[in-house]
Order: structure tokens, then C-alpha cells, then sequence
């Protein structure tokens, strides 16, 4: 929903405690769909237009007090979004903005505690937000695991990191990755994240940590390169959520894989043509090194197979055909599990990111043959693009509860959420750590 200047109104003068106020009008929000819940996203749309207005750098503002509109959670979230700003490269920064809760009448102790969940989701999403912004001679995947490590120590989370290098990547004989990593002078990282808040066989989340993406010898078209700073969305969501869950000490044991390298040209690159091994023994034919992503998580799916998964549910920026299919309305999801797909459902109806459900037909995954290899990394054919893509990665999981998240389309933000600034998203990590609430009271 987005809340048009006329909905809010700033006042001053009236309070000697509130020396500026700001009313935005909680529009009810008319759609047919039951995607979401639209009473708590027009919570958050006003609470974003409220705040937005208030946290401007001419308002000189430093502290807002947010009422909770009958929704503290969805406005505690609202609240941390809006205010966000990726300055961190700036020399000038503007002062920070605090928000804070302000109840206008008394409520029950459960308000405040969902005001900090909310808090809790929408911190981890900004988180992910910073770590896709930042541009990628700031962000080498050596740098994000030390951002990760840092923010581990910062925040006293229960979370612990295990950093493995090449070597051990290779002695993992992850071939498709190594084989994404070879055209780079940085070095890739594999990530693992762990988090044991349940005494069970783990949920792993799986992220795609391409940290800056020109496509390898397939190279992109220059115009909007930049942008590919942030096709490693997909770690940077997946480790955000993890931490998420952490402050939030959901009862559920956590796994989280993130292969982290650079996709570039060099006379070391991966050549079109070439035919590479996963770590499962399965060879690819490479015709496109910008169809990358899916090499790196085929090693990674493969990996969390060795932890026993309960479910595993892998996130990336991976086609431009998801974003051409879905735009940014919607995450496109694919899933082997109807119970999992309804937990991912509900969690993107609560948190108001949605997801879609898109097909697994086995005549997609025939589009994969290859005369070289066991299988060819693009399709042969012009269309389905995504769908061949999470095709592909069905070959490298043997758990039967598996969803892949494309969210290419997502990657940036529009003007549809007026609590989400333009700007990368980290969209959808407040979703999946609903999921994992949800599948924590499964468990």
C-alpha cells in the first residue's frame, strides 16, 4: 500500500512534551487477495509514512515515539525500516534516529513484547539491507564473513561462525564452486552459521554469496552493473535471518550455509563450454557463466545433505526471468513439500512480504540435457527461465522438504512499501524468519 502525502500531517506546537506530531491515517487497504494480512501491512504503511515524515534530515529530529496502532509488532517493524539509512560511507553522517514505542493508553505487557519481536525482525532485515548496499571492494566475501563475525560479537548472539577456505573447499571437492571462484583474485569463503536453540535435527537455510557478479566471460552489459554489489542477497538474507532467530531464541536448531566468492572474467575464469564436477559427483556443462548462482548453491545443496535436514530452504538473486515474471511484488518460490510451502504462505501473509508458488514440472528439468555432461547449467530453450533454474537445483538436495526462494525481483526496493526506502531491500528476511518460527512449532 502506499499512503499518499495527504494521509499524514505534521503539527507543532501542540505538546510540550511532543514539540512535533505527526498523524498518518491508517487507510483501509481494498485487494482481493488474501496473500497477506492487509490490516496489519496498513498498520505498517502508515507508521512508515509517520515516521518517513518525521525522520527527514530537515526535521532535525533524533528521537520518535511511535504510537502501536493496535499492531505493535507490524508497527515496531515499520518504524525500524523507515528510519534505516546507508551512510556508512559517507565523511558527513546524518544523526541517528531513534525509535521507540509511545502507547497513548495503557495496554497489556504482550503489547511491548511484540514491539520487540517487531524490533527484532526489522533490525535483521536492515542488516541485510547493509550488507547488500555496500559496494563490493567493501564487501569481498572475505570482508562479509568478518562483518558477520563482527555483528555475531556486537549483538552477544548465541550464533557461531565456521569459516572454511579453499583448501577445505577443495578437499570437499566442490567443483562447481571453486569453478565460479577461479577467475577472481579473491579468494572464497564457505560460511557456516550455526545456531542450537532445539535439541533435533536441524532446518539449514542455504545462501547464494556471489559478492559482486560481472557475469565471467559471459559478461553482463555494463549499464545497471553495479547493482550486481548485491547478488549476494541471498547470504546476506540467510545469515540476517539467522540471527534473527537468535534474538528472537526460537526453539529450533539452525544450519546455515553460505558459499562466498566473486564471478569474474580473467584468464583463469571458467570458459563456456566447460565442464565442471559438484561435490556429489554430478558433472555440469557450463554454457553460461552467468547462470553462476545455481553452481555454487549445487555444491551447497549437496553439503546440507550431510547435516540430515529436517528442511532445507535455499534464497537467492538467482534470474532475471523471476523478476520479468513476478516483479517485486512477490518472492517466486518453489517447493517439493505442500507443508512447507504452507508454512513459507503464512509467514509472507504475516510479515506482508509475499511469496508465490511457481511450478516443478518435470518437462522443465528435460530442458537440462546435456550431450557432454550429466546435465547443462542453462536450458535449451528461450523461455521458463527461472523454473529450469530451481530445476537445476533439485538435482544436488536429497531432502524432501526443500523450497528454493528466487528473490532477483526483490532485490531493490520500489515505491509499493513506503516503510522500505529505495534502496536494496533484504527482502525477504523478515519472511523467513516467520518460517522458522512457524517451523519451530512444528518440530
Amino acid at each position: 500500500a502506499v499512503v499518499s502525502t495527504q494521509s499524514t500531517g505534521t503539527f507543532y506546537g501542540l505538546h510540550e512534551e511532543y514539540p512535533v506530531v505527526t498523524l498518518s491515517v491508517v487507510d483501509k487497504i481494498k485487494e482481493d487477495s488474501s496473500s497477506r494480512d492487509n490490516d496489519a501491512e496498513a498498520v505498517r504503511a502508515a507508521v512508515g509514512a509517520g515516521v518517513s515524515a518525521l525522520s527527514s534530515a530537515e526535521s532535525g529530529l533524533t528521537e520518535i515515539l511511535v504510537d502501536s496502532a493496535s499492531n505493535a509488532h507490524a508497527a515496531s517493524e515499520a518504524a525500524q525500516l523507515s528510519v534505516y539509512k546507508f551512510d556508512a560511507l559517507k565523511t558527513k553522517k546524518e544523526p541517528r534516529v531513534v525509535v521507540s514505542q509511545c502507547e497513548l493508553e495503557k495496554l497489556p505487557g504482550a503489547c511491548n513484547s511484540a514491539w520487540a519481536c517487531g524490533s527484532h525482525t526489522a533490525q535483521a532485515q536492515n542488516l541485510a539491507r547493509y550488507l547488500m548496499e555496500m559496494p563490493a571492494n567493501h564487501m569481498t566475501p572475505a570482508l562479509f564473513v568478518e562483518t558477520i563475525q563482527d555483528e555475531i560479537a556486537r549483538s552477544g548472539s548465541k550464533v557461531s561462525a565456521v569459516v572454511r577456505d579453499k583448501a577445505w573447499i577443495t578437499e570437499q571437492k566442490m567443483g562447481a564452486f571453486l569453478s565460479v571462484s577461479q577467475g577472481s583474485t579473491q579468494p572464497p569463503y564457505f560460511l557456516e552459521l550455526h545456531y542450537a536453540g532445539a535439541d533435533s535435527d536441524p532446518v539449514c537455510l542455504v545462501g547464494k554469496g556471489v559478492t559482486f557478479d560481472t557475469g565471467g566471460i559471459s559478461i553482463k552489459p555494463s549499464k545497471g552493473m553495479d547493482a550486481m554489489r548485491a547478488d549476494m542477497g541471498g547470504a546476506a538474507c540467510a545469515a540476517s535471518a539467522t540471527l534473527g532467530a537468535a534474538a528472537l531464541q526460537l526453539p529450533i536448531n539452525l544450519v546455515t550455509l553460505i558459499p562466498l566468492c566473486e564471478n569474474m572474467p580473467s584468464g583463469c575464469a571458467t570458459k563456456p563450454g566447460d565442464v565442471v564436477t559438484a561435490m556429489n559427483g554430478t558433472t555440469i556443462q557450463v554454457d553460461n557463466t552467468d547462470a553462476e548462482g545455481r553452481l555454487i548453491l549445487a555444491d551447497a545443496l549437496c553439503y546440507a545433505d550431510t547435516f540430515n535436514p529436517t528442511h532445507v530452504i535455499d534464497m537467492a538473486t538467482l534470474t532475471g526471468a523471476m523478476a520479468i515474471a513476478l516483479g517485486s511484488e512477490a518472492v517466486g518460490t518453489y517447493s517439493t513439500c505442500d507443508d512447507l510451502w504452507s508454512a513459507l504462505e503464512r509467514a509472507g501473509h504475516a510479515s506482508g512480504d509475499r511469496l508465490w508458488r511457481m511450478p516443478l514440472f518435470k518437462e522443465y528439468g528435460d530442458l537440462l540435457k546435456s550431450r557432454t555432461a550429466d546435465v547443462n547449467n542453462i536450458s535449451a530453450a528461450p523461455y521458463g527461465g527461472s523454473i529450469t533454474a530451481a530445476k537445476f537445483l533439485q538435482r544436488f538436495t536429497k531432502c524432501s522438504k526443500w523450497a528454493h526462494l528466487d528473490i532477483a525481483g526483490v532485490m531493490d526496493s520500489t515505491d509499493s512499501m513506503s516503510y522500505l526506502p529505495k534502496g536494496m531491500s533484504g527482502r525477504p528476511t523478515r519472511t523467513v524468519i516467520q518460517a522458522l518460527r512457524l517451523l519451530a512449532n512444528d518440530l
